[in-house]
């Protein structure tokens, strides 16, 4: 994949999974975990059941020592985001690149449910009809968030609402 690991600001993670009306008891994938931010967020301060994606090993050791350290329980699966099952997903979040976007969005099609919510940071996915983009500052910067909300059609396609 290509992905540069860089931390998502903790005030953009709360932006994030408030855009995406994260609830409590919902279950949350961050395709692309990293240091766990949004999987501590989501769970400390929303409640949800999260879960992180993350293909680096090392990356995926030092987030269950994190996990640990702060007392959050979260799934960790171990793995490349394609391959893995996003049917349950309420809410995903990601933060990857134009390129995975691309790649992603038809997965993220077929396999999310109706009125599951993705909320990407600084980079749309395409073909998708966006519901809802923010900016949000963070360390001088502008940044761009996008909200898309998935419903099925009666040919079965996701859409945005």
């Amino acid at each position: 994949m290509d992905v540069a690991y860089i931390p998502t600001p903790k005030n953009i993670v709360r932006q994030m999974l408030l855009l995406a009306r994260l609830r409590r008891g919902e279950i949350l994938y961050d395709l692309g975990a990293g240091d766990g931010r949004i999987l501590i967020e989501g769970t400390r301060d929303f409640g949800a059941r999260c879960v992180g994606v993350e293909i680096d090993h090392e990356r995926v050791e030092r987030l269950r020592d994190r996990l640990a350290a702060t007392e959050v329980a979260a799934k960790i699966i171990e793995g490349d985001l394609m391959q893995v099952d996003l049917s349950e997903a309420d809410v995903i979040a990601i933060y990857l690149s134009e390129s995975v976007n691309a790649k992603l969005a038809p997965k993220l099609s077929r396999e999310l449910k109706a009125g599951a919510r993705v909320v990407s940071l600084d980079y749309p996915l395409p073909g998708w009809k966006l519901q809802k983009e923010i900016s949000a500052a963070s360390a001088g910067l502008s940044r761009q968030l996008y909200l898309y909300c998935v419903r099925k059609g009666s040919n079965s396609a996701a859409h945005a609402l």
